[in-house]
């Protein structure tokens, strides 16, 4: 790493303070478009593989991604939910070449972005792997898609039966989550394909045999059904050789043509209204429309966004700021394979009319139908989704990178350059256009959905047994040449960090990346949650929402139409120890989106009309987080480790106290602001492709003539002590829960601006991440859950330990008693094993080259090295120290920090349920309301 630059301040001053650069047009859409250009070539082995091939050398990683032509929407009556157990059997279990599973080496080689999906028309199976490690990965890729059905067991099975159904309840779990199933039947008529949703009913999960995912992969998993995409550190040439290396040997599959489906249209509008634990009536709208193929496609798109997906949309001008009988709202256009989804969705605000508010909502959407958007609305659009993709192909794989791109294009329309097309007709959209679609589309009958505050619908639970399973074939197979090794890795070569100042003293921390032509601001004050009033919390969550709403010049609907002409997007938020207000933007467009940054810094208007809106928004989100089990956890938790005394001693959500918000005024807001947003309590941190030099000179331009106000500067007070750990059960009651939320919680001897490093790596053994001890043994040996971890959340002042275990009621106790077992083992006589210890190691050394693929992980990293005191070199440092740490010293840091004995537990979950198995474990059991 070389030397951070440290610029004169002679070159500082070259512009005149507070002086503002003119306003720039903003580049039209159309050369936005040019940016987004994915170069690739591709062929087709013998075996009917197609393989897509993207260069790109900005990291030596690989991104490879197997997609899969099968979905939910391919299931037979009777087997919903197939092709989503299929995914987690290929995905976590062993193949024939691989008795230990894929996890394991993916972690050792130090895969990021590693994961597998299904969805109504695909599953895939994708990690980004050091370009050393490609071959292993390849090996890996091509076992799971030829050497599978082998080392598939009625123990596998059954297992991943339990984590799927777990999954399933944790998801049925939040509030709302029962909507999407009572849509699927009243939308399509018996026998669609889109008619059951992908993580199928308990029932189908029951009675799926051996033999039934035996055919399932023979039917669907075959090459011949699958694209797989290389993106990265790779040429064509070096692909297609390494690619028949690995994939060349296996046969063909069955010939499997993807579902047909039509797109049906309901005889009449249907009203089902529904109840479930909430605090507010939501409204649903729902169309089937015509899907990703279809030419209309992009003016659906279109026409969701400006009736409720953008910040500026009709809905939240008419219901949100308007009439105010909303607290929020949201449009969608969910495109499929066969169709699509159109989506509005109107949450109501509390006490309020809901009919009015129903028959409001259907007036607002008939009147957009019949009048259609503005030019302008459609131009904002158009330049928020250019904007959108060009930062969503700046990595090459994961959820939604490049690979994803490529292979969607393949695998639904034949074409990896899909997107262009697509790109093409979002460019070519006109406000007849959009209204011409929603003539023909949004007039047909609607289905609605109101879902209100009651007793939960009927909850179809997993048999408590099924019948023993029928005795299947063992299958033979043959083995493979052993899995090739990692080569020589690439160090990680993190981006020079260089440093200037404004006249004001304003510190610019800076670092370059040129992967894509976006900029990326994080204007960072020293305040976050522990800086709420303890007599006010929710002041900084109220103040940030009205510091976003408008300005002095500029209303809220004005703001957000600027940020959407510009495709810019300004957010704040706050984490527990630091403030940010942030900004993305197309470099294009840099200088007039700098321009609303600084607007909304330093002249937020604080309308009391606005804050009275935003007070009962926030109002609202506290009594939705009230009724979520994550959130009902969240609130307790910090308080029962530190004390409502203390700074960390409140929910970090930052939402506060309903009664404490009620009391707010803009007054109140003015005086945070003051006292924490301000030049001598700020730092600016950007990522860009354009260059320090000439960057400063538009930050001096917009901030450099900032100065502090009169009133002292905010100061956080961590002198409060942290009462005693009384190791006990919280319980906070929520009925009719099919799944309990276990939260074990523990305030360790350490900060973040400790060095953390030997303990971290530790802790991934016994509780962080897939391959962690609990997460082995509750998930995948015994099927309890989804998922769970243990983690260190990393705070300035403090570091607690928390265990989230989400787990299926009945298990409650016994999970508890499981976690207790498993932390005491680890830190007495089971600690760090060798493999463990080489696991641990090599992924973590490994994983860093591609950890910084992103402008965002860069801005995170230099951002996270400022709040822990850590020098710019951090990152780089790593890889030598994990290299020397022994199995021993993880062992003994781990036994200084953590002692289990003093964890306390909080559970939500039914009481009626869970309450006698938590007693049974000794531990006293404190019965509380969510807070």
């Amino acid at each position: 790493m070389r030397h951070a630059a440290f610029l004169a301040a002679a070159l500082l001053l070259a512009v005149p303070a507070g002086a503002l650069a003119q306003e720039a047009a903003p580049v039209p859409a159309s050369v936005l478009a040019r940016s987004v250009d994915i170069p690739f070539e591709e062929f087709t082995l013998d075996n009917g593989l197609r393989v897509v091939v993207h260069t790109d050398r900005k990291a030596p990683v690989v991104a490879v991604a197997a997609w899969y032509n099968v979905g939910a929407k391919d299931e037979p009556e009777g087997q919903t939910g197939f092709a989503h157990l299929f995914e987690h059997i290929g995905l976590f279990n062993p193949t024939e070449n691989l008795p230990g599973g894929l996890m394991e080496p993916l972690r050792a080689i130090g895969a990021t972005d590693w994961n597998g999906t299904t969805w109504f028309d695909r599953t895939n199976f994708f990690q980004t792997v050091p370009t050393s490690a490609l071959d292993q990965a390849l090996y890996m890729e091509s076992d799971r898609m030829g050497h599978l059905l082998g080392a598939l067991s009625q123990e596998r099975l059954d297992n991943q039966r339990g984590v799927v159904q777990n999954e399933k309840r944790q998801g049925d779990n939040q509030p709302f989550g029962l909507v999407y199933y009572a849509q699927l039947e009243a939308l399509f008529p018996p026998g669609h394909p889109y008619r059951h949703s992908t993580i199928g009913s308990m029932a189908d999960l029951d009675a799926a045999s051996l033999e039934d995912l035996r055919q399932w992969h023979r039917d669907n998993y075959g090459p011949n059904n699958a694209v797989l995409v290389l993106a990265g550190d790779i040429d064509a040439a070096t692909a297609r050789r390494k690619v028949e290396q690995y994939f060349g040997h296996i046969p063909r599959g069955a010939a499997n043509e993807p579902a047909q489906a039509d797109i049906p249209t309901l005889p009449a509008r249907i009203d089902r209204t529904m109840h479930d634990r909430v605090p507010n009536t939501r409204l649903y709208r729902t169309w089937v429309v015509p899907g990703l193929l279809d030419e209309n496609s992009a003016n659906l798109d279109v026409a969701a966004s400006v009736l409720g997906g953008l910040a500026s949309s009709r809905l939240d001008n008419a219901l949100v700021r308007g009439d105010e009988t909303a607290t929020s709202v949201s449009t969608s256009y969910q495109a499929f394979h066969r169709l699509g989804m159109f989506q509005v969705g109107v949450d109501v605000k509390p006490g309020g009319d809901v009919e009015a508010v129903s028959a409001r909502l259907d007036q607002l959407i008939a009147d957009f139908v019949a009048s259609g958007p503005t030019a302008d609305e459609v131009a904002r659009v158009v330049t928020s989704r250019m904007s959108q993709r060009i930062q969503a192909l700046e990595p090459v794989g994961g959820f939604g990178g490049k690979a994803v791109v490529l292979a969607e294009g393949e695998l639904y329309a034949d074409d990896p350059a899909f997107y262009r097309r697509q790109l093409a007709s979002l460019g070519a959209a006109t406000p007849a256009s959009v209204k011409a679609v929603m003539d023909r589309w949004l007039t047909r009958p609607v289905l609605a959905v109101r879902v209100d505050p009651g007793e939960r619908e009927a909850y179809a639970e997993a048999a408590d047994a099924r019948p023993a399973p029928a005795p299947a074939e063992p299958l033979a197979f043959t083995p493979r040449e052993p899995m090739p090794g990692v080569g020589e890795m690439k160090p990680l070569d993190f981006p020079d960090t260089e440093r200037a100042r404004l006249s004001n003293g304003l510190e610019i921390v800076y670092a370059r990346s040129t992967t894509v032509p976006t900029t990326r601001v994080a204007v960072e004050f020293d305040a976050g949650v522990a800086a709420d009033p303890a007599e006010a919390l929710g002041t900084q969550t109220l103040m940030l929402a009205a510091l976003t709403e408008a300005t002095t010049t500029r209303d809220v609907v004005a703001l957000n139409e600027e940020q959407e002409r510009l495709g810019a997007a300004i957010g704040a938020f706050a984490g527990v120890d630091r403030t940010t207000v942030s900004l993305t933007a197309v470099t294009a467009n840099l200088e007039p989106s700098l321009d609303l940054l600084a607007d909304v810094i330093r002249n937020p208007a604080f309308r009391s009309a606005d804050v009275d809106r935003l007070r009962a928004q926030q109002l609202a989100g506290i009594a939705q987080e009230q009724s979520s089990p994550n959130g009902m956890g969240a609130r307790a938790l910090p308080g029962v480790l530190y004390g409502a005394a203390h700074p960390y001693g409140r929910a970090w959500s930052g939402l506060g106290d309903t009664a404490a918000v009620e009391g707010l005024d803009r007054d109140d807001l003015a005086a945070f602001h003051a006292r924490w947003i301000r030049p001598d309590n700020a730092r600016i941190f950007i990522v860009s492709d354009r260059l320090l030099a000439e960057l400063t000179p538009m930050l001096e331009a917009r901030f450099g003539a900032w100065t502090p106000p009169s009133v002292p500067r905010g100061t956080k007070a961590f002198d409060a002590s942290v009462p005693p750990a009384q190791p006990r059960i919280v319980l906070i009651d929520r009925p009719q829960s099919p799944q309990s939320l276990i939260l074990g919680g523990l305030v360790l001897p350490v900060t973040g601006r400790d060095d953390l490093v030997v303990f971290q790596a530790a802790n991934e053994v016994i509780g962080n991440g897939f391959l962690s001890r609990i997460n082995q043994d509750i998930r995948e040996t015994r099927g309890w859950s989804y998922g769970l971890n243990g983690r260190t959340t990393v705070m300035e002042n403090g570091a607690p330990y928390i265990i989230s275990a989400p787990v299926q009621a009945n298990r409650t106790g016994e999970s508890i008693a499981v976690l207790i077992d498993q932390y005491r083992a680890f830190l007495s006589d089971r600690g760090v094993t060798a493999a463990e210890r080489e696991r641990t190691v090599n992924g973590n050394v490994r994983q860093l080259p591609g950890s910084f693929e992103s402008s965002a992980a860069v801005l995170n990293a230099l951002r996270s090295n400022a709040l822990f005191g850590r020098p710019d070199n951090y990152w780089e440092t790593l890889a030598p120290r994990y290299e020397t740490m022994t199995a021993e010293a993880m062992d003994a840091e781990a036994r200084r920090v953590i002692d289990s004995s003093q964890l306390v537990w909080v559970v939500v979950g039914d009481a009626a349920t869970v309450r006698p198995q938590l007693e049974a474990l000794g531990l006293p059991v404190e019965v509380r309301a969510a807070q």
